[in-house]
């Protein structure tokens, strides 16, 4: 694709098969992503032969509940593994790379937030495989799955390019917005070609709150529009501006 055009030119031969941008200055900080490896490591060395059945049911509990606030107890149950095993399992996981940890969003004010991270696998096609569920259009996985390659997008836009934090946020009154980027700009993801006013209804929601510049959906629409303060974008012009840093000026 045309937007990431050179992000994957390999570096110097001497350094590997490292993308270029991981030593321009713009990302220095990217290194500091595999200081925890080491303890990923002596993490991963914990699972005996004897529990990898275990470990293996849990990750596919754990896919089941991509790109949701997870469940702990519902998963440890489904899983049949003790209760603080779950945690260090999900530990692993996240040590590892394997998921992404997407924090709330805690600063509105006319509705109360919750606080609870949600998780996604690093990679929709792994996930696909532990849910033994196909993904493909119409189908109830392709969602969450289009709405992880979209996080997949915007993480390696922070790392690479801007630094900033990638929150969600959801009320306590049931409204949720998928992506917060920075403070400023709020990016609802859904699966469709003809997104209507009703799926607008959390951005609409959060810009009561009157705290970022941009209220962006993305979407399978055809052709950008705007409806109400809020820009409805086809996915691949987002991403386009995306890497253009048009919303994080």
């Amino acid at each position: 694709m045309n937007w990431a055009s050179g992000l994957i030119s390999t570096a110097p031969s001497d350094a590997g098969f490292s993308p270029r941008f991981f030593f321009r200055r713009a990302a220095s900080g990217l290194s500091g992503l595999y200081r925890h490896l080491p303890s990923a490591r002596d993490r991963c060395g914990r699972i005996t032969l004897r529990s990898v059945p275990a470990f293996s049911r849990f990750l596919r509990a754990a896919a089941l509940c991509n790109a949701t606030i997870v469940n702990f107890t519902n998963i440890a149950s489904d899983a049949q593994v003790p209760r603080t095993t779950r945690y260090e399992y999900f530990e692993i996981l996240t040590d590892t790379l394997l998921i992404h940890e997407v924090p709330a969003w805690r600063l509105s004010k006319k509705r109360k937030p919750l606080v609870s991270s949600e998780f996604y696998f690093f990679d929709v096609g792994v996930v696909s495989s532990f849910q033994g569920r196909l993904v493909k259009p119409g189908t109830p996985e392709f969602g969450p799955a289009f709405e992880t390659w979209i996080l997949q997008e915007l993480i390696a836009w922070r790392n690479y390019e801007s630094g900033l934090p990638i929150s969600h946020w959801r009320s306590a009154s049931g409204f949720e917005v998928d992506f917060i980027i920075g403070d400023d700009t709020a990016v609802e993801v859904k699966a469709k070609a003809n997104v209507s006013r009703q799926d607008l209804k959390s951005l609409r929601a959060l810009a009561e709150e009157k705290k970022m510049k941009h209220y962006l959906c993305v979407s399978l629409d055809a052709r950008a529009r705007k409806a109400e303060g809020i820009t409805i974008l086809p996915y691949r012009e987002f991403l386009n501006r995306l890497w253009r840093s048009e919303f994080s000026r």
